[in-house]
């Protein structure tokens, strides 16, 4: 089992940033793909962003590429998601997860095993 824990959401306004954090004591974190999903009130959950293994492939949903910039820290087992010049419509609660197999072109939720419990994130204007 691997447990992921989220931090870093909050309520901001629009144009604000945050970053969120994904932190995981399993060092496997290190060795797999880790991605992000949201999942807005009434929605389902839906990708953001996701990073490889390795670092050096990452993949956007169209509506957040050039705003969020994902990124890891194998000393730290951590993965970071900066979001920047946030909007109402990324309100959400937002989640880590990680999978052995998944790729970072995995866009569906289903294939992914490992997920944190969700951090909130909320932007008005």
């Amino acid at each position: 089992q691997v447990q992921l824990e989220e931090s870093g959401g909050g309520s901001v306004q629009a144009g604000d940033s945050l970053r969120l954090s994904c932190r995981s004591p399993a060092r496997s974190l290190n060795s797999w793909s880790v991605a992000w999903f949201r999942q807005a009130p009434g929605k389902e959950r839906s990708f953001v962003a996701a990073i490889s293994w390795h670092g050096e492939y990452t993949h956007y949903q169209n509506s957040v590429e050039g705003r969020f910039t994902i990124s890891r820290d194998k000393v730290e087992s951590t993965v970071t998601l900066r979001m920047n010049n946030l909007k109402p419509e990324d309100t959400a609660v937002y989640y880590c997860a990680t999978d052995p197999l998944a790729h970072v072109t995995t866009m569906t939720a289903e294939p992914w095993l490992y997920w944190g419990q969700g951090t909130q994130v909320s932007v008005s204007l």
